[in-house]
């Protein structure tokens, strides 16, 4: 079997009010992804943020966190397009990334595609109400096709996120339009906690996206859990060949008391090793995803 890849999750946009350990500014990410380097991730997805917390697209932030980690280590970088958070029109959103691109120096190694739209409105089920209504996270085909034809131009390696069905299907039709190379990368996004628009984080769950996976592809596929923890699916998602995406940015593990990152992630390495399946280096997880040299 080969090699298991754990991409950590650090920040997403998730608060201090749960786990305290959750990473902020540049340093504090740079830090906090060099220890789950060490702990057995291979890459690295954050979100940069404001001192107060909130989101910052500005380039020169994102920017910032890139030098900052690589720094401290050699894990992969993968920065944001900014969720639902960033506005503006297709090439505003990913201007950012391709700012990036530009310089040695803060070339990311992968960029996020999410491939489709969804209702984004929060469910309480205590109250059975929404929290609010008419929060969409907008990504039309025409979005989606620019996003892949810049990346392509700047050699950059997409992460194509998949929330349902639906989503899977349109980035299987992208791979036959030859907009997604393989092997591709793809993130199976599981939600809870009243995000309604993926699948459920639980084994159907996970399930149906697999039962969508075709056989004559080379498909590199991870899973994360927004919104709950995937560490009860870990198990099967390295038995099956699958990678593990997870961090403090989906879910605060209070199940564990307060625990890092680094934490969560020398779990699931230590999961993997014995039940027999390495963990990828990031040199490794390189040459499996096809990612350019930065």
């Amino acid at each position: 079997m080969n090699r298991l890849i754990i991409e950590v999750r650090v920040n997403e946009y998730r608060s201090r009010k749960r786990n305290p350990h959750v990473p902020l500014s540049a340093q504090e990410i740079a830090v906090d992804a060099a220890e789950c380097r060490e702990a057995g991730a291979a890459i690295v997805h954050f979100h940069a943020r404001q001192a107060d917390g909130g989101p910052d697209h500005a380039p020169q932030a994102q920017a910032e966190c890139v030098r900052a980690i690589r720094a401290h280590s050699d894990i992969l970088v993968h920065p944001t397009l900014g969720f639902s958070t960033a506005d503006g029109d297709a090439g505003a959103r990913i201007a950012p990334i391709l700012a990036l691109a530009e310089d040695p120096t803060t070339r990311p190694d992968f960029v996020p595609f999410d491939m489709g739209s969804v209702n984004i409105d929060w469910y309480d089920a205590r109250k059975r109400d929404f929290a609010s209504r008419g929060k969409i996270y907008t990504n039309g085909t025409d979005t989606l096709e620019h996003f892949a034809r810049s990346a392509a131009a700047h050699g950059l390696t997409p992460c194509a996120v998949v929330w349902n069905v639906s989503f899977m299907r349109q980035a299987l039709a992208f791979i036959d339009m030859g907009l997604l190379s393989e092997p591709t990368f793809m993130c199976f996004c599981l939600t809870d906690s009243g995000i309604l628009a993926g699948h459920p984080a639980t084994p159907a769950g996970l399930q149906a996206h697999l039962a969508f996976l075709p056989k004559d592809r080379h498909i590199e596929w991870a899973v994360c859990a927004v919104g709950a923890s995937l560490l009860p699916m870990t198990e099967t998602i390295i038995r099956a060949g699958g990678h593990v995406s997870i961090g403090l940015g989906d879910h605060a593990f209070e199940e564990l008391g307060q625990p890092s990152n680094a934490d969560i992630v020398r779990l699931v390495a230590e999961q993997a090793r014995s039940i027999g399946r390495e963990v990828a280096s990031p040199s490794q997880a390189r040459a499996m995803l096809g990612v350019c040299q930065a």
